[in-house]
């Protein structure tokens, strides 16, 4: 007896398994589906509550069941520190990748002063921006099965073109978390271009250029696109300028007029409430002349024209990063065939006059700028999914490729479903002082432990200069090509030892085992993420317990032997929660230790380089 899939929401027949797209945004995100109907795009709007949902995480109290979107969005003032926004920028970043972006913020970012991932800290919580990115993952797929009243399991996301493998890895596990197979990773501009019906055909030849002015960000991206290939040719912009720095701007401006700035630091629901109003000006001045409104006992005005000399500035740094896209694309404006615009920010006029200027021709605008991403996202899910008949596929690996890392965690090289033939590596150091060796261990599957997934192949890299712990530079490099042979390559970049190994990594798997594979990874995907991160934050306690003891011994002199106790209490305080197998426990400690020997280690490097620099001249 055959089962037929009935949509609830439009009363037609599914003839497939919906396939969402998504826009995971710094600032908003979004859904979108195909609709069985017409096989156009849909941005979802579930129970119209409007397509948008700020990408915005709160915990209550500091608790741990969070609010996600237009609701979290107001403690942003009121509960900044139990309130995350912009995580999108700490994917796949270390404290050290953040520098003084880390201190803007208004919640609090760990730094364990080590090249590992960032950590939220929210009340006595650790959290990891995966695990945040899954709340807004997981708040976008219940709104698509509460609007679409079918299960969702599937998507594709978007992230943007200049996201390194460790953004897009972070990208596919948040989406795993949030309890979704990730199909696919698009590249924003890609998406744009699906959706403005760019690159559809086959025998397409076009290069275009996406501007993508949003909440946050800005980026611009030149795109070649051939026979169904997007290739990047250069991508440039500036992920701290966005319609917030409008807001902004005009902000300053009122604040200096009217010398607000006391009324407004001493109260919060005044800050939003000049934030609201800055933004609804700057959205009023896109169809308007000008615009008033009474702000505590003041009356606040603003012309178009005043409105454009203030955010000319800002409008001028992205030309700039315009141009410098062309530039590095070696094209010049005549040599493009559209300009595609992205964002809602876009929507300014000034903003439109100044990219079709520099272009020299009309930029396109003719989609809705807050959704284009999101549609085009739905439209490679229906590529994915089989339905586009007209649309080149091409062949794609089945499953997961990665090696062996601490811990017997599984870091992946090349992801499920990446077209074939790719490329793609990572760099890698040593653990331990005066390692010769490194064992590279290749593995096929989609769990976080190498346990659960197929070993391929191991071997040695071995002539390793013996070096201090971390300085080795060693890239480990895949090379898939279009018969699905897997070429490993390992290289010792300072001192140029190489080794390599080919694997055939489909062989002796059937499509059975495959599906098992996956459905396996979905099932275990909340405890394998849980097990990575106790490993993760173990990894991070034994870096700082060697770093602290050995910075000990070699510096107790400079000491005081209240510090001394201290420190000491410390690093027994970490070791006991090391025994507990729990990562808040242990990330705590490392927080605590970090902070009570940070004062004396700055102390102390000044006291080195003081000795150092002892009788010699700067000229």
């Amino acid at each position: 007896m055959a089962k037929v899939a009935i949509n609830l929401s439009t009363g037609s027949i599914q003839q497939e398994e919906i396939i969402v797209g998504i826009d995971l945004g710094t600032t908003n995100s979004l859904v979108a589906y195909i609709h069985p109907d017409g096989r156009h795009p849909v941005a979802i709007n579930d129970q119209g509550r409007g397509t948008i949902v700020p990408s915005v995480v709160h915990f209550p109290g500091g608790g741990d069941t969070p609010i996600v979107g237009t609701d979290a969005k107001e403690y942003l003032l009121t509960e900044p520190q139990n309130t995350i926004y912009s995580v999108k920028r700490l994917l796949g970043k270390s404290y050290q990748d953040l520098g003084q972006h880390a201190q803007e913020l208004g919640y609090k970012v760990i730094d364990d002063n080590s090249e590992g991932l960032v950590k939220i800290r929210v009340g006595d919580t650790f959290y990891s921006p995966i695990e945040l990115s899954a709340e807004i993952l997981k708040e976008l797929r219940q709104r698509a099965e509460h609007a679409l009243k079918t299960p969702v399991n599937k998507a594709v996301i978007t992230v943007p073109a200049y996201f390194n493998d460790s953004q897009r890895q972070a990208t596919r596990d948040a989406g795993r978390l949030a309890g979704l197979e990730v199909l696919r990773i698009v590249n924003e501009p890609t998406a744009a271009a699906l959706a403005y019906g760019i690159g559809l055909s086959p025998d397409e030849e076009k290069t275009v250029a996406v501007y993508d002015l949003g909440g946050g960000t800005f980026d611009v991206s030149i795109l070649r696109i051939q026979q169904g290939i997007f290739e990047v040719l250069s991508t440039n912009g500036d992920t701290y300028l966005g319609g917030d720095d409008l807001d902004r701007a005009i902000i300053n401006h009122w604040t200096q007029q009217h010398q607000l700035a006391q009324a407004v630091a001493a109260s919060g629901s005044l800050q939003q409430e000049l934030r609201l109003l800055a933004e609804a000006a700057k959205r009023y001045l896109s169809q308007h002349e000008d615009f008033a409104a009474n702000f505590n006992d003041v009356v606040l005005r603003l012309t178009k024209p005043e409105f454009n000399d203030l955010i000319r500035p800002l409008v001028e740094r992205t030309i700039t990063s315009c141009r410098q896209a062309l530039a590095d694309a070696k094209l010049t404006p005549a040599d493009l065939d559209a300009v595609l615009l992205v964002g809602g920010s876009t929507r300014v006029p000034l903003v439109y006059d100044a990219v079709s200027e520099f272009f020299q021709q009309p930029a396109n605008n003719s989609l809705n700028p807050d959704e284009v991403v999101a549609l085009g996202a739905a439209i490679q899910a229906d590529i994915l999914g089989g339905n586009r008949r007209d649309v080149l596929l091409l062949d794609v690996t089945p499953l997961t490729l990665g090696i062996e890392t601490l811990g017997g965690l599984m870091d992946p090289i090349i992801p499920r479903n990446s077209k074939i033939p790719t490329k793609a590596g990572r760099q890698y150091t040593t653990s331990v002082d005066g390692q010769v060796n490194l064992k590279i261990s290749v593995y096929q599957g989609e769990r976080d432990l190498v346990k659960e997934n197929r070993k391929l192949a191991e071997f040695d890299l071995r002539g390793i200069p013996a070096m201090p712990a971390g300085l080795p530079k060693v890239d480990v490099n895949f090379i898939l090509n279009a018969d699905g042979i897997l070429k490993v390559e390992a290289i010792e970049l300072r001192s140029n030892t190489r080794q390599a190994v080919e694997i055939k990594p489909q062989y002796g798997l059937t499509d059975e085992q495959v599906e098992q594979m996956l459905m396996d990874s979905m099932t275990h995907a909340r405890e394998d993420i849980a097990a990575r991160m106790v490993i993760e934050a173990r990894t991070v306690a034994e870096q700082m317990l060697y770093q602290v003891e050995r910075f000990v011994a070699k510096n107790g002199q400079h000491l005081t032997p209240e510090e001394t106790t201290q420190t000491h209490a410390g690093v027994e305080q970490l070791k006991a929660a090391l025994t507990t197998q729990d990562k808040d426990t242990i990330l705590k400690a490392v927080d605590e230790l970090e902070e009570l020997t940070r004062p004396f280690a700055e102390r102390v490097m000044n006291i080195s380089i003081s000795q150092a620099m002892a009788g010699k001249k700067i000229e």
